[in-house]
């Protein structure tokens, strides 16, 4: 008998969250078992139910929800001790920062901190805000801290224009 590989997947902000539809479609394909959490700047550019479509599971949304199905109610410890590695897909200027400096005010953060898995970050923004000071000093720690970090690419962006920032292809 298989044993399924379990991923957890961030969704934050950006205009590339329909791409990480496409990735989790193409692991499901795979036999792999995805949980998502969906921050709320995610939610703004897809649905909870586009994803529960594709997923067949809850999308985890908030921090405090009295999920039955999780017995300690800690959703947090639970969705980063029962998956084997986690994806944040797209990742933010917003999340990153948030991971580089321990930010936890959220449930993606949170699970984030309280995470002991190993952690891929997926970024996708404005060339702008990819070469921005801070965000590169943000990618420095945590390139430090073994994460490993997936494009960005060159290329056509959502804004229009053209440089680095857009999420790597599917």
């Amino acid at each position: 008998m298989d044993i399924k590989k379990r991923i957890l997947f961030i969704l934050s902000g950006s205009i590339s969250a329909y791409k990480t539809l496409d990735i989790i479609k193409n692991l499901i394909v795979k036999n792999f078992e995805i949980e998502v959490i969906l921050t709320k700047s995610g939610n703004e550019f897809v649905t909870p139910l586009s994803i529960s479509s594709i997923t067949k599971r809850k999308v985890h949304q908030n921090m405090f929800s009295n999920n039955k199905q999780i017995g300690n109610y800690m959703e947090h410890i639970e969705l980063s001790r029962k998956t084997d590695l986690i994806v944040i897909s797209p990742a933010s200027a917003d999340i990153i920062a948030k991971l580089a400096n321990g930010y936890a005010n959220d449930l993606a953060s949170t699970t984030l901190a309280a995470s002991n898995k190993k952690i891929f970050l997926v970024p996708s923004m404005n060339k702008k805000m990819w070469i921005n000071p801070a965000n590169q000093e943000n990618i420095k720690k945590l390139k430090k801290r073994k994460i490993e970090i997936i494009g960005p690419i060159e290329g056509n962006l959502a804004c229009g224009e053209i440089g680095i920032g857009r999420m790597e292809d599917v």
